[in-house]
């Protein structure tokens, strides 16, 4: 084994990840108020042992256009995020201002957030969803366009969308370290097109959303930052319309940490959702 291999598997931890079984399916999955269970789907998955290696060693080296993630140190004055208040009074602009830092962006527009919790009882009581084991990116090429006509006034949407749009995901604990459930990311670069399965989501309100769901691809390298602290953020590429050779998505889930024990915390954490636009 090569000095670069052993590094490579030094850093690393073997585990399960979940992925759509082939390609061969459209699924739809109808999607549940937090807080009501698990949404209905019809999604054949089947279960893979992979290499996810530490992400900690190579931080400093990830870029947003070409790996599409990245790990920054952000604190919050965010005091609870479960006061929903808050978190749109509070941590919305924060990530605007964080998220337009990083990229550029002329624009950037917070359209929601979802809190995951990996305790049952937590999580009924607080009425919130439990974290996605299915590896997938949150947007389709068809549903980020849609997006954006479903959040902009139409004058606006259409001048928009004739310019470079994006759209990142910001992704931070709730309490840290992160002990049980991390996230897991594989970059764009290790994505084949062919992996990428499109999926409809039904809502409670009629609107009907779209994701890509991944098919396991041995060539696929999949990331975590152990341990997570509060005051660290994932940013998470879901979209980009540009088609020159800037990463235009990413995949994220999670999995069982090899190194969870009983006495772990389990993991609470908040992720954003935004839509951001260049001039």
């Amino acid at each position: 084994m090569s000095q670069a291999a052993e590094a490579r598997h030094a850093d690393s931890v073997m585990a399960t990840l979940n992925f759509v079984s082939s390609i061969d399916q459209l699924p739809v999955a109808l999607v549940k108020e937090p807080g009501l269970g698990p949404d209905r789907n019809t999604i054949t998955t089947t279960d893979h042992e992979v290499l996810i290696e530490d992400a900690r060693p190579i931080a400093a080296e990830l870029d947003l256009d070409r790996q599409g993630f990245a790990l920054i140190r952000h604190p919050t004055a965010v005091e609870n995020f479960y006061d929903n208040d808050e978190v749109r009074e509070v941590y919305y602009p924060e990530m605007e201002r964080l998220v337009g830092n990083v990229t550029g962006a002329g624009k950037v527009v917070v359209f929601d957030h979802t809190i995951r919790v990996d305790d049952q009882e937590k999580r009924a009581r607080r009425k919130v969803r439990a974290p996605v084991a299915g590896v997938h990116n949150d947007f389709t090429t068809r549903s980020a366009l849609q997006r954006v006509r479903d959040l902009l006034p139409g004058n606006e949407a259409e001048a928009r969308l004739r310019k470079r749009f994006a759209s990142i995901n910001v992704w931070c604990p709730i309490v840290s370290p992160v002990e049980t459930k991390p996230l897991v990311v594989c970059g764009y670069q290790g994505i084949d097109e062919a992996d990428l399965v499109p999926a409809e989501r039904h809502y409670p309100d009629g609107r009907v959303g779209g994701v890509y769901y991944i098919v396991h691809n041995p060539d696929q390298r999949w990331y975590y930052f152990p341990r997570m602290a509060g005051d660290e953020v994932v940013l998470l590429k879901c979209y980009d319309s540009n088609t020159d050779g800037t990463a235009r998505w990413t995949a994220h889930g999670t999995f069982d940490d090899p190194a969870s024990g009983p006495d772990s915390i389990p993991r609470e954490s908040i992720e954003i959702r935004t839509l951001l636009f260049f001039d």
